[in-house]
C-alpha cells in the first residue's frame, strides 16, 4: 500500500482544509497544505529509495504470440520490472482493480510532480483570496496527477486523468488574469474534446478483449489490436483516438493553441504545475499507453508522429522568439521542447528509412532516443517550473511582464539576475545542464531513425538560443529603466522554491547517470517489444 499513500496523503489534506474556517483558521489552512504536500514529497523520495533496493519488485514478462515468434514465440522479448506493484479486485464484473504500480518511466515523474507541488504550496503562501478553496483545489490536483502516474488500469488511468482537470479549470478561472474566464474555458474544452476520444479508444480495447478487462498490462501483453486478430482500420482508429487525447494534453501542433492563453493566465503556481507536471501526462501516456499497446500501429503512423514533433520544435521556438510577454514566451517554449520528447518516442516507434546515412535503427539507438525523451520529461519539468516561478517573482514586483518594460536589471536584482541567467542556460541545452543531456540524447537515438527530422530540429536549437539570449538582453542588459529603482531582490520564500530546483538542474546536467539507470530498463523494455511486434 505505499503507493496509495501517494494519493491518501494530499487527499486527506484537501478533506481537513474543506473542515476548517476560512477567516479563523487562515493560517492553519496554510500550515495543513504546507504539511500535506511535505508528507508526499517525503514519501515519494522513500518510494525511490524502496525502488532501488528493490522492495516488492515483479517481473512481468512480454510473450510474443506464436505468429509473431515461430519456434522462440515463447520466449520473453521483455522484462518490465513494477516495484511497490499493488493489485486488488475493486469491480470484479466489469474486469476493473485497483492496480498500482511504479517503474523507472514512472518514478522520475511521481518525485517531479512532488517537489513541484510542494515548492508551488510554499510560493503560493502569498495567496489572499479564497486561500482555503485555492489550496483544495490545488491539493486534489496533486491526487489526479500522481494518479495518472501510478494507475495500470485503464478505469483508474481516466478517472484520475479527468480529475485533474477539474482544479486546474477553477484555479486559472479564479485566480487568473484578467482575461482567465477565457483561457480556462478553452483549456477544459479542449481536454475534455481529447480525454473523450481517449475514452472511445479504452472502450474499443477493452471490447477487443475475453473476458474484458481494464488492466493495461494484461492488455499488452495480449496486443489486441494485432492487424492479425483486427482489421488494420479499427487498429488505426484506436490509434488515433489515444494519439488525440495524449497529443493535446502535451500538447503537439497543431493542438497546442490552447497552452499560451492558459499559461498567461494562470497564477504562477498554476503554471509551474501545468508546464512541470501536466504536460507529461501526454507524453507519459505515448509512452506507457500508446508504445506498448499498439506497437504495430506506431510504426506505422512514426513518421507523422516525427513530422509533427519537428514543426513543433521549429514553430514553438520561432513563436517564442516573437512574444514581449515574457510567460508567452516560456509558454512557446514548452511547445518547442515538448517536441523533442515526441521526436524521441518517434524514433523508438519507427524509422523514415534513413540507413543510407546511419546503417538504420537499433535496439540500442531507439533505446537512447526514448531514454532522453523520459530525461526531457524531467529537465524539462524542473527547467520551466523555475522560469515560471521566476516570471512570477518580477511580476509581483512590476505587474508587468513585457519585455520592452524592462532593462538594466542585473545590477538591481544580481540574485535574480543569477538564478534567471541560469535557468535559460539551462534551458537552450548548454553543456553541463540537464537540458543538454536529453536533447543530447534524443538527437543520437533519433538520427539513426529520422536523420533528416533530426538535423532540421537542430533549426530549434538555434532559435532556442537566439530568443533565450535575447529575453536576458532585454531583461538585465543596458541602462536601468527608472521605473524600477526601487525593485528588491528575491526573498527569502522565493530562494527556498527556487535553490532546489536549481542544484536539480546542475546535479542531472553533470552527473545523470543514476537517473538514466532508473529510466533505462523500462525503456529498453518497450523498445524490444515495440520492434518485435512491428516487425523492427
Amino acid at each position: 500500500m505505499w503507493l496509495s499513500l501517494l494519493l491518501i496523503v494530499p487527499l486527506a489534506g484537501m478533506v481537513v482544509i474543506l473542515c476548517l474556517d476560512r477567516e479563523r483558521h487562515l493560517q492553519a489552512i496554510r500550515a495543513v497544505a504546507v504539511a500535506a504536500s511535505a508528507l508526499v514529497l517525503a514519501w515519494s523520495i522513500a518510494c525511490a529509495v524502496a525502488y532501488w533496493v528493490g522492495v516488492g519488485e515483479r517481473q512481468h514478462e512480454l510473450v510474443l504470440p506464436t505468429a509473431f515468434g515461430g519456434a522462440a514465440a515463447r520466449s520473453v522479448v521483455a522484462n518490465m520490472p513494477m516495484r511497490l506493484e499493488f493489485q486488488a479486485p475493486w469491480i470484479p464484473s466489469l474486469g476493473i482493480t485497483y492496480h498500482l504500480g511504479v517503474d523507472g518511466l514512472s518514478l522520475p515523474l511521481i518525485v517531479l510532480t512532488t517537489a513541484l507541488s510542494f515548492l508551488s504550496v510554499i510560493y503560493s503562501l502569498r495567496i489572499q483570496e479564497r486561500v482555503k478553496e485555492y489550496m483544495a483545489f490545488f491539493l486534489l490536483l496533486e491526487v489526479g496527477m500522481l494518479g495518472v502516474f501510478v494507475a495500470l488500469d485503464f478505469f483508474l488511468f481516466y478517472v484520475f486523468w479527468e480529475i485533474g482537470l477539474v482544479p486546474m479549470f477553477f484555479l486559472i478561472g479564479i485566480w487568473g488574469g484578467p482575461r482567465r474566464e477565457y483561457a480556462a474555458i478553452k483549456f477544459f474544452l479542449y481536454t475534455l474534446v481529447g480525454s473523450l476520444a481517449m475514452l472511445l479508444a479504452l472502450l474499443a480495447l477493452y471490447f477487443s478483449v475475453e473476458p474484458h478487462t481494464f488492466d493495461m498490462l494484461e492488455l499488452i501483453r495480449r496486443n489486441p489490436m494485432s492487424p492479425l486478430t483486427q482489421p488494420p482500420l479499427v487498429g488505426s482508429l484506436v490509434f488515433w483516438g489515444l494519439f488525440l487525447g495524449f497529443a493535446i494534453k502535451v500538447p503537439l501542433f497543431p493542438f497546442h493553441t490552447w497552452l499560451p492563453d492558459a499559461h498567461v493566465e494562470a497564477p504562477t503556481a498554476g503554471s509551474v504545475i501545468l508546464a512541470g507536471v501536466l504536460l507529461k501526462l501526454g507524453t507519459y501516456g505515448f509512452v506507457r499507453v500508446s508504445l506498448p499497446l499498439l506497437p504495430q500501429q506506431c510504426a506505422q503512423f512514426a513518421e507523422w508522429i516525427a513530422a509533427l514533433a519537428l514543426i513543433s520544435i521549429i514553430y514553438g521556438a520561432l513563436c517564442a522568439m516573437a512574444q514581449q510577454d515574457l510567460k508567452k514566451l516560456i509558454a512557446y517554449s514548452s511547445v518547442n521542447h515538448m517536441g523533442y520528447v515526441m521526436l524521441g518516442v518517434a524514433a523508438a516507434a519507427g524509422s523514415s528509412g534513413g540507413g543510407f546515412l546511419t546503417g538504420g535503427p537499433t535496439i540500442v539507438s531507439r533505446a537512447a532516443a526514448l531514454n532522453g525523451a523520459t530525461l526531457q520529461m524531467v529537465a524539462h519539468g524542473i527547467i520551466t517550473g523555475a522560469l515560471f516561478l521566476l516570471v512570477g517573482v518580477i511580476y509581483d514586483r512590476a505587474h508587468t511582464r513585457l519585455l520592452d518594460q524592462f532593462g538594466g536589471l542585473a545590477k538591481q536584482m544580481p540574485l535574480y539576475f543569477g538564478l534567471m541567467t541560469l535557468a535559460a542556460l539551462a534551458s537552450l541545452g548548454l553543456p553541463g545542464m540537464a537540458g543538454f543531456v536529453a536533447e543530447f540524447s534524443v538527437f543520437v537515438g533519433s538520427f539513426a531513425s529520422f536523420p533528416v527530422h533530426t538535423i532540421l530540429a537542430a533549426i530549434g536549437v538555434i532559435v532556442t538560443a537566439a530568443y533565450l539570449l535575447w529575453m536576458l538582453q532585454r531583461l538585465f542588459l543596458g541602462p536601468l529603466n527608472e521605473r524600477w529603482k526601487q525593485l528588491t531582490d528575491m526573498d527569502r520564500g522565493e530562494v527556498f522554491a527556487l535553490a532546489p530546483l536549481a542544484a536539480a538542474m546542475l546535479v542531472i546536467g553533470l552527473y545523470p547517470y543514476p537517473l538514466m539507470q532508473v529510466i533505462n530498463g523500462p525503456m529498453t523494455a518497450i523498445v524490444q517489444w515495440v520492434t518485435a511486434l512491428s516487425g523492427g
